[in-house]
């Protein structure tokens, strides 16, 4: 009976055993997550099989194989936890890692497809830009611009269009066009510009400006760009003595212009000096020959240029004188006396260059000297009265610019010199000037504080070669006369000519009275 009763137990205690080998066959099979499950499951079922055998069987021997069972399956349970959450946690990380690397590669992905719909967006943005470019220059219509050519540098160019001045609507010339039209300083150009259209050009990089670029040439001086580049040098010109006069004569109560006829004739080309002290009446001598050549010479380009003027005297002269008026006020820096200058004069050569006549009034070259004394770089020699040696070369190339040219053209320059104003550059610049002209017409201030104007010195005014401007009998004439007034006083010489001057009509009629008798003898005629 005990081998009986052991028989049924031990079978019994076996089962768990094979069902626990049954389960772990399939368990290899299925998946890993499921394994410790299963397992976990059949050894609850086998404790609990052991535990009702442990009932039946003694209590001892139950109590220890109990004790051993639940801390194998606390162990086991331990294990199973640790797989589970190290199993959960390799999946978590590599399904996470693999969304983590999915989504980088994903957005990188996306970032580059964006990036690449951004480049067709700008591409089709740029081909309807393009498209809307070409549409627009085909619609864009060009403002038609005219001015003078200006040269800030020798590669930098300006179109002056307000005047003589820089002002903030001038036009930048690229100096690409201005080589390939042949275009000089002081061109008169009309081209055309697109508005808008703005470049950087002129100074240093804080100072720089923007101006709106030259878009086509269309004339240089009326003439085709064309026509315009085959025109000659202006220094490559002969210079001749003047032998075309202008005569300056106009109605018989303007004495002024006919003393000038009489004692200093001017002719086309003449390079000619009004020395004056000041309030001699130098400025209404101007005004008078500018009003006698636009009325006598019309075919005369007349040319006034004021530096360092009083305001209320450039609005004077541009009201009197049928000419184009250049001035500079004295409320404006050295700078701008120079520039207008230089323009100026750069402007008269390119119209003789066209065969043309031109007549240039300065005042003065004094002021014009002590601008370019006070914007001129110090060269270290400084003559007496503070004047820079390199300041006199710009007002004498001004005034050698004065010629009449062979085989048509000339350039007529007329300009002031002040004298005995109490300044010793004064004195200088005078003294470096007075031997480059060859007509000279000197004023006398005792003469003007008499109030007898013009205020004329007869003796040492005259003009150079001055029988190349006049008739063999004219200039007999004229000899007899300078002898006559060459016996008397300044004062005397002057007051007789005028008294004489009122009594005629003409200077021809005043020549005819010198040529029949001896009229000046008796200088205590009546007016």
């Amino acid at each position: 009976e005990p081998a009986r009763t052991t028989g049924p137990q031990e079978n019994r205690d076996n089962a768990p055993a094979t069902t626990d080998s049954t389960p772990d066959t399939g368990a290899a099979a299925a998946p890993a997550e499921e394994k410790p499950r299963t397992m976990h499951s059949d050894d609850t079922a086998g404790d609990n099989r052991h535990d009702a055998h442990d009932d039946q069987s003694g209590d001892g021997q139950g109590g220890g194989r109990r004790s051993r069972r639940n801390r194998r399956n606390r162990r086991n349970r331990g294990r199973d936890g640790q797989g589970n959450q190290n199993g959960q946690g390799n999946q978590n990380g590599a399904r996470d890692g693999g969304e983590g690397r999915g989504g980088r590669d994903g957005n990188r992905d996306n970032n580059q497809g964006n990036r690449g719909n951004r480049g067709n967006r700008d591409n089709n943005r740029g081909g309807r830009d393009r498209r809307d470019g070409n549409s627009q220059g085909n619609q864009v219509e060009t403002t038609p611009v005219a001015g003078i050519l200006d040269f800030a540098d020798a590669n930098t160019a300006f179109i002056r269009t307000t005047g003589y001045h820089a002002g903030p609507t001038d036009v930048y010339v690229p100096i690409q066009m201005v080589r390939r039209y042949g275009m000089r300083h002081g061109d008169a150009v009309t081209g055309t510009i697109r508005p808008g259209a703005k470049q950087q050009a002129g100074g240093g990089r804080r100072n720089r400006q923007k101006y709106t670029p030259l878009n086509s040439v269309e004339t240089v001086n009326g003439l085709t760009p064309e026509e315009a580049a085959q025109r000659p040098h202006f220094h490559k010109m002969t210079p001749l003595y003047p032998n075309q006069r202008l005569r300056l004569e106009t109605e018989p109560k303007v004495l002024t212009t006919r003393v000038i006829d009489l004692i200093m004739p001017i002719g086309k080309g003449q390079r000619a000096l009004i020395v004056s002290p000041p309030k001699a009446g130098k400025t209404t001598i101007l005004q008078d020959i500018a009003n006698a050549i636009a009325t006598n010479n019309p075919e005369c380009y007349l040319m006034v240029v004021l530096v360092d003027e009083r305001p209320e005297e450039v609005t004077d002269m541009s009201r009197s004188v049928k000419g184009e008026v250049i001035a500079s006020t004295f409320d404006r820096p050295p700078s701008d006396h120079t520039a207008i200058a230089e323009l100026a004069i750069e402007r008269a050569k390119r119209l003789v260059e066209q065969g043309k006549d031109v007549v240039v009034l300065l005042d003065s070259i004094t002021r014009l000297g002590r601008a370019y004394n006070n914007s001129s770089p110090a060269s270290g020699r400084i003559l007496s009265g503070g004047v820079d040696s390199n300041a006199l070369y710009p007002p004498k190339r001004f005034l050698g610019a004065a010629r009449n040219i062979e085989n048509g053209g000339s350039l007529t320059i007329i300009a002031t010199a002040m004298v005995e104003t109490g300044s010793a550059g004064d004195t200088v610049i005078f003294e470096e000037f007075k031997g480059t002209g060859n007509a000279e017409l000197k004023l006398d201030r005792k003469i003007a504080e008499r109030r007898m104007f013009p205020a004329v010195d007869v003796n040492p005014s005259g003009t150079r070669k001055d029988e190349l401007l006049l008739v063999p009998e004219e200039a007999r004439l004229m000899h007899k006369l300078r002898r006559i007034l060459s016996a008397l006083d300044p004062q005397a010489a002057i007051d007789l000519l005028l008294k004489q001057l009122k009594k005629t009509k003409s200077n021809g009629e005043f020549m005819m009275q010198i040529a029949s008798s001896a009229p000046l003898a008796g200088g205590d005629d009546d007016e």
